[in-house]
């Protein structure tokens, strides 16, 4: 069996989110989605679930949602298939309300490439492309 990965990120509009989501190229599962949530898939292997603060909120227990515009929650790192793609996906996001920037790792860009998107709600996340041999 192989794995299958999640990521939740806290938004402030559901159905906003759902859309910008759409446009960075994820497709919205219906049968997983509501209007407290909405499963955006990338592929057969993960997903990104958008939730309502409220929605959210009841995972964590005693614990605050983060301000993700200025403080971190996670990172989430995904391959896509070229260097092209990356790029895509990050200037869909600024084209939509979100943003993108590059951390310089001092890898040559035929090895690996990968961009820091956020979302309009700062939840940030990193497409990757690496060369395979």
């Amino acid at each position: 069996m192989s794995t299958m990965v999640f990521t939740n990120y806290p938004v402030q509009d559901v159905q906003a989110s759902t859309e910008f989501y759409e446009k960075l190229g994820f497709t919205k599962v219906q049968e997983m989605s509501d209007e407290h949530a909405s499963s955006m898939k990338w592929d057969d292997s993960f997903c990104i679930m958008v939730l309502s603060h409220e929605f959210y909120s009841k995972f964590l227990k005693d614990k605050k949602i983060a301000d993700t515009k200025v403080q971190s929650g996670t990172l989430t790192a995904f391959l896509v298939e070229s260097p092209d793609a990356v790029r895509k996906i990050a200037e869909a996001a600024k084209a939509n309300g979100g943003d993108y920037f590059a951390v310089d790792m001092g890898i040559p860009e035929d090895q690996m490439f990968s961009l820091e998107v956020t979302d309009p709600d700062g939840n940030q996340f990193e497409p990757v492309w690496m060369k395979t041999p």
